[in-house]
Formats: C-alpha cells, structure tokens, sequence
C-alpha cells in the first residue's frame, strides 16, 4: 500500500443520501411536469379536432418546444437549491443539451406541418403569411442562430461578452416570438384550462429574466469586495485576492467551489466569469482565484490593480469533500484544474484534517507547474502524498510521465480503491479518460466525482 494512504471508507449517512436522491428526483420530475402541463392539457381537455397523426405530431412538438425554450431560462439561474443535488456545471450541460432538443422539436414543428398539408409551405413567406406565422418563423430562426453560435462559439471566434449579449437577446426574441405565435393562431390557447397554463409559464419565465438581470445584480452589487493582492503564478497564471470593502464576514463556501466574479465592471452588465476558488474555506473573508492566461477576459488578469472593485456571486458547484465523510481522498487534476483541489488542501490543512490524500497532478512541464511551491509547503502540514506527472519531463526527471493512464493509477492507487472518494478536475478530456480508467479498476461510478470547466 502506497506511504499515507490507508483505509478510505465513506460514512455518508444514509438520511443524507436518501435526502439528496430524493431532492433531486424532485427537481427532474418538476422539470418534466412543467414541460408536459400544455401537452396534458391538450390532451385531457377540449382540443380542437385533429387532422391525423403527423399533424397532433407536429403541434405537441411545437408545444413541448416552446416551454423548453422558456424554462431554459430557469437552468441558468443559478438557483442554489436547485442545482445542490447534481451541481451546477452539469446543469449547464444539461442546459446545452435541452437547447439542441428543444431546436429539433420547434424546426420539426413546421416541417411536419408542411409535410401533412403541402399548401402551408405559403405560410414560410413572411411576404404573404399572415403576422402569427411570421413570427413563428421568427422564432424557429432566432432559435437556430443561438444555439448555433453557442455550440460553435469558439469556432466562429465570438467574443465571450459579445456571445452573452446577443445570446440573451435571441432567446428573448424566440420565446416571445413563439408565444405570439400561439396567441395569433388562438385556438390552441382558447380553452380556460390552456391559457392558464400559458399565462402561467409567462409569468414564470418573466420572473426568471427579472430575477436574473435585475434583481440578483442589484443583490450583488450591494455586497462589493476590492482586490487586496496580485501576484503572478507559474505557467501564464495570476492569484487575484479579494476582500469585502466593509467589515463583512464574506461568504461562506465549501472548498471546492467556485463563484461568478465580475472585474471592471457593473454586475448588471453580464461581464461576470465563473472561477474556482483556490484558497481556503476556513478563510472565507479572503477570497483567493487563480486564473489562467487562456481565454478573451483572462489574457489581462495580469492587468488587474490592488484596490479595484470587485463583486462575486456565489458560491456555486457541488465538486467538494465536504459533501463525503470519507476518512481518505484521492485527487486528481491537469494544469489549471488543480485551483478547486488546492481550496481542498488548503482547508484541510486549516482544519488541522490528518486524513490521507494521494494527489495525481498532471502538467506539461515542472517548470510551468503552477502551484508548485504551495505543494511543497501544505506536505508539512497535512498527509499527502503527491505524484507529478509531466508530458514533457526535464532529461533528469524519474517520477511519472505522460498522462495520468490507468496504468499508473493501479501502480499508485491503494489496495482499497473501490472504498475511496475521487475528485477529478482538468480538461475535458483528461476527465473522461481518468472516469474510464478508473471504472476499468472497478472504482464504484458514485465515488467519482469531477468538475466541469467549459459552463459555455
């Protein structure tokens, strides 16, 4: 058995795990009954005469399309509660997801129709076609182009701030565009029961949009921090430290979590980022962030001034040991990935927490390793163990090379792996692969645990 690491049983209580399966079971059959309330009413009440299969087809597509296009809105509201049981990065992912399918059900829509009745394609002529179906059109278009430039954002090199502006205003411009529609054909909206349920999606989905651009800014604004220290990192990376400019207690956080920062800017203008936090929860006064040189925003974190103001929004994410009551952790991370790891480590060591770590930390090369020196000072205070592994390793290097295979997790992991709890966090690809090579040695799927980078 590798030094440090022993027995690694999780204690989870079972009310826990039941109260959280069930919270989240709640959340999806929720989800899933606000889609499908206008499709049942349909259904169960007085609908007007169908015309045949492909025809209802074609209209409860359109339905289910459109109340998904509404309560995409509510995924990204970063509603904590919500969000708790799954986290918060793979509600955006489920976000993406619901947007693509919602896409294939609203374009299906007036192709089905066409098809049923050929005499409809007229209807596609804004020139022509009376005002409700134009808007339909309208609405199936603004729908195309956003997730379009969404899925292919970086593709098409869209600047993140720009992309988040004109992402906002197509999917106002398709949920109302869609509501229109329905309201201008009438008698799928005619019965009591229908525009009930229609009033009250709209009033739901004009609740978020307020909530979310006004009322949560406001909130936020109320609450400002100031930069309190720069300080550049190894491999393109800079800690930024904030502090709250009054005497507050901050937030509170667990380590592992991230918050939306906003730098040089208002929180109303939709210029927040989201960053792990990197420093310790058991300081939750002093919020630490390192942030790599990569993206349109973070090319100039460098540029950031001691006494700027800052605000934060948070925190977020359900990527954190305090939600398992292991007696021992294995980590995992690549490059930059090791910021939600190194808030972990630091708390631990804070807490004066003797469990056992195995850290795995993957980079290109030692010398751009970023958090480096910080390692070699939290193995003093806490028992971990850390096994470098570099792409690049220098001609006199003899630990681990490569990436992290799973090969060398067999070689490293402790004899009682199945019973740990494991906390990957990197590139995409390097989480899938470490999610496989782990399930290849029989590591139990609900002891995996990885966080998300790329929310858009």
């Amino acid at each position: 058995m590798p030094n440090g690491l022993q027995l690694c049983a999780r204690t989870t209580s079972e009310p826990q795990l039941e109260r959280a399966v069930l919270s989240a079971v709640f959340w999806i059959a929720l989800y899933l009954g606000v889609i499908t309330v206008p499709l049942l009413i349909l259904l169960l009440g007085d609908a007007p005469p169908g015309r045949g299969f492909v025809w209802d087809l074609a209209i409860a597509l359109g339905f289910a399309g459109v109340t998904m296009m509404a309560v995409q809105f509510v995924l990204t509201a970063r509603f904590r509660r919500a969000s708790a049981p799954y986290g918060i990065d793979i509600i955006y992912y489920f976000h993406r997801y619901a947007a693509v399918v919602a896409l294939v059900a609203v374009v299906a829509h007036p192709l089905l129709i066409v098809a049923d009745e050929p005499a409809y394609v007229a209807y596609l002529d804004p020139r022509s076609a009376p005002w409700h179906m134009t808007s339909g059109l309208l609405s199936v278009l603004a729908l195309i182009v956003l997730v379009a430039t969404s899925v292919a954002r970086k593709q098409l090199h869209i600047h993140y701030g720009g992309w988040r502006y004109s992402h906002l205003f197509l999917a106002i411009v398709a949920v109302v565009a869609a509501l229109a529609h329905i309201e201008g054909v009438g008698y799928y909206a005619a019965s009591p029961a229908m525009r009930k349920a229609w009033l009250a999606l709209i009033a739901l989905w004009t609740a978020v949009v307020v909530y979310v651009r006004v009322v949560r800014p406001a909130l936020v604004m109320r609450a400002p921090y100031r930069v309190v220290e720069v300080r550049r990192e190894r491999g393109d990376a800079w800690t930024i430290a904030v502090e709250p400019s009054d005497d507050g207690d901050g937030i509170e956080f667990a380590p592992g979590q991230f918050v939306w920062l906003t730098l040089r800017s208002r929180p109303f203008a939709m210029k927040d980022h989201p960053f792990s936090i990197a420093s310790s929860a058991e300081q939750p006064r002093r919020l630490e962030f390192t942030i790599k040189e990569l993206g349109d925003f973070t090319r100039t974190i460098g540029d950031v001034a001691v006494g700027e103001i800052a605000y934060v929004d948070g925190p977020h994410g359900a990527f954190t040991i305090d939600r398992y009551d292991s007696r021992g952790l294995v980590v995992i991370a690549g490059g930059i990935g090791a910021v939600p790891i190194m808030s972990m480590l630091r708390t631990l060591a804070d807490r004066g927490d003797r469990r056992p770590v195995l850290f795995f930390y993957a980079c290109r090369r030692w010398e751009r390793m970023t958090f480096r020196e910080s390692l070699e000072d939290l193995v003093a205070r806490i028992d971990l163990r850390i096994v470098f592994v570099l792409e690049e390793p220098p001609e006199a290097w003899t630990g681990a090379h490569g990436r992290v295979t799973q090969a060398l997790l067999d070689q490293e992991l402790p004899a009682d792996r199945t019973q740990c709890e494991y906390f990957v966090c990197g590139p995409t690809e390097m989480i899938r692969s470490v999610e496989t090579s782990l399930h290849g040695l029989g590591v139990p799927l609900a002891r995996a645990h990885s966080e998300l980078f790329e929310l858009v």
